[in-house]
């Protein structure tokens, strides 16, 4: 009987493990809006600290990487999902304005990353017949 209830375990362990590292990969959730010749980008990530955020962004990609410690858990831990490690790359859909600053600003409360991007003039509009 311990044979089993230990393999069973050790499978459950994976497949937290594996739902973890699939969760690094989807998340964090990003939402994006235009308004007033500005990009804003909001992203999810509670957990993290502010000092442990990078942020980057090279043509029209934006590059966000955060890594926290692991947390020292007492007891059994029966599921982890949450991730502790996250790198993602967003393609924007605009172009960015040339210059040294390419982030107007960035703000980060209540486990919420808000990043505004100004927009470069999109040209002349072009009218549909």
């Amino acid at each position: 009987m311990g044979l089993i209830r230990y393999l069973a375990k050790e499978a459950l362990r994976e497949i937290g493990n594996k739902s973890r590292e699939f969760y690094e990969f989807v998340l964090p959730p990003v939402d994006m809006q235009i308004d007033d010749n500005n990009l804003t980008v909001t992203i999810d990530m509670p957990g993290f600290n502010k000092k442990d955020i990078k942020l980057k962004i090279h043509g029209n990609v934006l590059s966000v990487k955060a890594k926290k410690d692991n947390e020292e858990l007492s007891g059994t831990i029966i599921w982890k999902q949450r991730p502790n490690i996250i790198d993602k790359k967003i393609r924007l859909p605009i172009r960015i304005k040339e210059g040294e600053e390419n982030v107007k600003s960035a703000k980060y409360a209540d486990g919420v990353l808000t990043i505004q991007i100004p927009v470069a003039d999109g040209g002349k509009q072009i009218s549909i017949d």
